[in-house]
């Protein structure tokens, strides 16, 4: 079957407007709602949700950025794209790690497991859906796509959280 979808350029379009934070952003949304879903409900919650979090916002937010200003590095693009999608992809991940923290910080830990994913899938829906109208594909097909994949994410890190919980800490 021949894809009908059309492929844009990556460079000086709409579409490398998106590029330069999408990656972050998904990483920042997906990775802290299944930090909060795999915590929420165990001892200690807050503090271990909100201590998971400012590491990833920071240890494995340098690491990505690292591995962009690298990945751009050889590609041969300019000193100003390199530095636009490093910085760009470590801000955006900040903001939106901080983000999912305020959540923890203002609810107790089962509620904000609830208003975290409601956050993240809607900010991911968002992105998927300005990814979708930039590549002229269905909106609705690239949302589902990354919605069931966020939720994957989610419904495993509950499972693996509420296993070690029971089988291990408590």
């Amino acid at each position: 079957m021949k894809d009908k979808r059309k492929h844009l350029p990556l460079k000086g379009d709409n579409m490398s407007k998106i590029a330069k934070f999408s990656m972050g952003a998904t990483a920042a949304i997906i990775t802290s709602m299944g930090l909060i879903a795999g915590l929420a409900y165990g001892k200690g919650a807050k503090s271990s949700i909100i201590a998971g979090l400012l590491i990833v916002a920071i240890a494995d937010n340098i690491s990505d950025s690292l591995g962009i200003h690298i990945y751009k590095e050889s590609e041969g693009v300019s000193r100003r794209e390199i530095n636009l999608s490093t910085y760009g992809n470590f801000i955006v991940r900040l903001i939106l790690a901080f983000s999912f923290i305020a959540i923890v910080l203002l609810l107790p830990p089962q509620v904000a497991f609830v208003v975290s994913s409601i956050w993240g899938l809607g900010l991911l829906s968002i992105l998927s859906y300005s990814i979708a109208k930039t590549k002229q594909t269905s909106t609705t097909l690239e949302i589902i796509w990354h919605l069931i994949v966020a939720i994957g994410v989610i419904v495993g890190s509950k499972l693996l959280g509420s296993l070690i919980y029971s089988k291990i800490v408590h």
